[in-house]
């Protein structure tokens, strides 16, 4: 099987040099690194072509390095179940940059898209309908991003006295911030009943 990868990225790589940096075969899976300017185009390739016919768009997701220069990497998961393929395409993209929709290609990267941006903050041109989808409307921050605070800005609840849901700044109680680790099976003293009776034999 790493063999036919490994054709199949060289076939891919040699059709569309424009858009293919590299590629490599990893633990049985194809990896290619893409050009962002012709992201589009090259997955309607991979859609369309003959050899490839990779039809169906598993996921998009994104991973944040925020000590390189180019930040993010969009990654797209793709299968071809005509040749029981799979493919991982990697995009190294700087925090401002913007990303082109492949909604056009495949409708179901719609709220994929809408995922990146609302936990990452990539913005995607073209998309039909770019707006936050997990979290609420009026959130601050994307929670996914490394420098994200662990506790998030504010808390929602539903505030009984004002029978309405309310924001408040988030604020952790102390005795929330010592955790005791120590697991009950390990170092307890446990006294339980009839215990007393092994100690007397």
């Amino acid at each position: 099987m790493t063999e036919v990868l490994r054709e199949l990225g060289e076939t891919i790589a040699r059709q569309r040099p424009d858009c293919v940096l590299e590629y490599n075969v990893v633990f049985g899976e194809l990896n290619i690194e893409v050009a962002p300017s012709n992201i589009v185009a090259f997955i309607e390739f991979l859609k369309t072509d003959s050899s490839c016919r990779f039809s169906t768009l598993v996921d998009i997701t994104a991973v944040d390095y925020p000590g390189r220069e180019k930040r993010f990497d969009v990654v797209y998961h793709l299968l071809s179940m005509y040749q029981n393929h799979r493919v991982r395409l990697r995009m190294a993209i700087r925090e401002e940059d913007t990303v082109a929709s492949i909604v056009d290609v495949h409708p179901s990267a719609n709220w994929f898209e809408r995922e990146i941006y609302d936990m990452f903050g990539l913005l995607f041109s073209g998309h039909p309908d770019l707006r936050r989808l997990l979290t609420d409307y009026g959130f601050r921050g994307h929670p996914l991003r490394k420098d994200f605070p662990t506790s998030g800005y504010t808390e929602l609840r539903y505030d009984e006295v004002e029978k309405r849901v309310v924001y408040e700044p988030v604020s952790l109680v102390q005795e929330y911030r010592q955790f005791d680790f120590m697991s009950p099976w390990e170092g307890a003293k446990y006294v339980l009943p009839e215990d007393e009776k092994l100690d007397a034999k």
